[in-house]
């Protein structure tokens, strides 16, 4: 019998998957420049060629708040259920947040 994985990127195959467009390990600078101030809302879509700073799987596509910043990344309050958590994001992987 063969055991389930229980990685951290088990069952991304199609979460983690970029469009053909979007192709290439080096991200867009124009998202890396932007800086974000604590209120801010951002969507947490996980660029999967940059391993550094990735959330976890059951974030990806949540909308947050940035509340700090520690070092290079971000401290995002996310809502999961009923509880907010907070979660250390490289700049790589958030947007900002459009209405």
């Amino acid at each position: 019998m063969v055991k389930a994985p229980k990685g951290w990127r088990h069952r991304t195959r199609h979460l983690y998957r970029k469009r053909v467009r979007e192709k290439g390990a080096v991200p867009p600078l124009s998202l890396l420049l932007i800086e974000y101030k604590a209120g801010d809302k951002v969507v947490i879509k996980p660029n999967p060629a940059v391993w550094a700073g990735m959330p976890h799987r059951r974030f990806c596509g949540k909308v947050g708040e940035i509340v700090g910043k520690r070092g290079k990344s971000y401290l995002v309050k996310v809502r999961v259920g009923d509880s907010y958590k907070i979660i250390i994001v490289r700049p790589e992987h958030l947007r900002p947040y459009k209405q």
